[in-house]
């Protein structure tokens, strides 16, 4: 039941928060607190007591499931699971929703109850995403998370806050729609085959149809998935939602909702079409190269400093898409770390950018500089988090990065060398941001207050979290291995580097792989 009580906790938590709101502003913010704590209280006793049993049995690696009937005459159930990569992302969750919260301490002072809400249930849906095993329930969820994320922008977001969440809203529902639309067809050829009409994705795996019906239905789900990426060319919405959004609307945006398009790649698009993913791994692969180089251009020519950090997740998410469609172990253990890494740094970025914008009201590079001087603590917190963004080497970011490229190397040089330019461009962008931002004259004469204990202490959290996980990367990796093992043999991509670029039009289930899915499905 644990797996239920992390949603109704939150979404509890939500309704007791826009209610006590009424009362006194500040109300909501403890009620958030004490919901993500109990949250977290319960997510590090269940990674305690059962990481120790991480493995792979016939039924799968999945550390705890939960089943109830839900519509019985359509066979949907509220089906939740949780393996080693689910648990991951569901401690990052609750870690980004204290973050969140603490950015937003003096930063939202009108209808503090409703933003309450719309937060805590925007990451109750964030947590249905992670763990959800019947599709119905994993689009619910997925639209659950839209909604409340649209008011965040859309009330307490900047100047051209109306457009940014109209922008943000019809890019990921019209991307939706596809993916319901790619979901319920996956269920009338399954139980057109089988007899077995249902929304189950472990019976869903193996479902038998011709290549071109398999490529159209995942280009169903990919789509929704890479509109969530976000990835080349489907990216122009994040920019203007990261910033028009407030302080902690962008800490979602980008450490959370970034990762559930990489997270639906990993767990569904590519595992339930896994010779439609093979056919089309080349092209992701250079689309994710494309926005790795095109992102970090695009963050370098912006003056508006929100606007640049935005830029730069378009790039670190060309890591984890090229590592995702790499699909092969190295790769796809760098990809969580990335998604990990970039959450908790680009997270602190925003923070940062809007506890400076907070002091000069202002986000423009122009209005900036010599900062150092004024306000030390903020300094160093965006020096090294500029730092942890470009990949510095026993960072968070750079063991990310690294894997992904040596997972790349085994398939693809060429593609290898164009996404290692990237760590040049990631170079030259996040310089520009500790030079505009910290050196130079102070022209405008800022004389700012520096740093709080509050925001010190959150970037002393963080600070600690990238470093950990960029010395000691193992426990995470140890987590999600047999996660990613079972995954990457539901869809066995061919593993000669030689014959790679000729093998993936025909690649197919290996016998393995053919077992993994027929116990999934109950079969002998």
């Amino acid at each position: 039941m644990i797996l239920l009580w992390l949603i109704i906790i939150l979404l509890a938590g939500g309704l007791v928060a826009v209610l006590s709101g009424r009362h006194h502003p500040s109300w909501p913010r403890c009620v958030s607190l004490i919901a993500l704590t109990l949250d977290l209280v319960l997510a590090l006793t269940f990674f305690f007591r059962r990481t120790g049993s991480l493995e792979i049995t016939p039924g799968g690696p999945w550390l705890a499931r939960i089943k109830l009937a839900w519509i019985h005459q359509l066979d949907i159930s509220f089906y939740l699971a949780v393996d080693g990569l689910s648990l991951t992302l569901i401690l990052l969750t609750v870690f980004l929703g204290f973050m969140a919260v603490a950015s937003a301490w003096t930063e939202i002072r009108q209808r503090s109850g409703f933003f309450y809400f719309n937060l805590l249930w925007v990451l109750a849906g964030i947590l249905g995403v992670f763990m959800a095993l019947d599709l119905f329930l994993f689009y619910f969820f997925w639209e659950l998370m839209l909604v409340p994320m649209f008011f965040i922008i859309a009330v307490w977001g900047h100047e051209n806050r109306t457009y940014a969440a109209i922008k943000f809203f019809l890019f990921t529902q019209l991307s939706g729609l596809l993916m319901l639309a790619a979901i319920i067809s996956l269920v009338f050829i399954h139980g057109r085959h089988t007899g077995n009409y249902t929304f189950d994705y472990l019976q869903l795996l193996g479902t038998d149809m011709p290549p071109s019906t398999a490529k159209w239905l995942m280009m169903g789900f990919t789509v929704a998935f890479l509109v969530k990426l976000p990835a080349i060319p489907v990216h122009t919405w994040l920019a203007d939602a990261h910033t028009q959004a407030p302080t902690p609307g962008s800490v979602i945006l980008a450490g959370l909702l970034l990762k559930t398009g990489a997270y639906g790649l990993i767990r569904f698009a590519v595992p339930l079409f896994p010779k439609a993913a093979a056919q089309i791994a080349p092209g992701a692969m250079v689309l994710g190269v494309i926005g790795i180089l095109y992102g970090a251009v695009i963050a370098f020519s912006q003056k508006d400093l929100k606007r640049l950090v935005a830029y730069t997740s378009i790039s670190h998410m060309g890591f984890v898409l090229l590592g995702i469609f790499v699909w092969n172990q190295t790769a796809l253990n760098g990809v969580i770390l990335q998604m990990v890494c970039h959450g908790i740094s680009t997270g602190a970025l925003f923070i940062l950018v809007g506890a400076l914008q907070e002091r000069i009201h202002s986000r423009d590079l122009d209005r900036m500089g010599g900062l150092w001087s004024t306000v030390p603590r903020m300094g160093a917190a965006i020096l090294f988090f500029s730092l942890a963004s470009l990949g510095l080497p026993g960072l968070g970011n750079f063991v990310g990065e690294f894997l992904v490229l040596m997972g790349t190397y085994r398939v693809n040089i060429w593609i290898t060398a164009a996404a290692a330019l990237g760590l040049i461009a990631a170079a030259v962008y996040a310089l520009r941001i500790v030079q505009k931002v910290l050196h130079g004259p102070n022209s405008n004469a800022c004389n700012l207050t520096d740093l709080t204990v509050r925001e010190a202490a959150v970037m002393g959290v963080m600070t600690v979290s990238i470093i950990w996980l960029g010395l000691f990367p193992q426990p995470v990796l140890n987590t999600v291995s047999p996660s990613l093992t079972y995954i990457e043999q539901l869809a066995d991509f061919p593993k000669d580097p030689a014959s790679l670029s000729k093998s993936y039009s025909t690649a197919a289930l290996d016998e393995n792989s053919l077992v993994f899915v027929h116990q999934q499905r109950g079969h002998p």
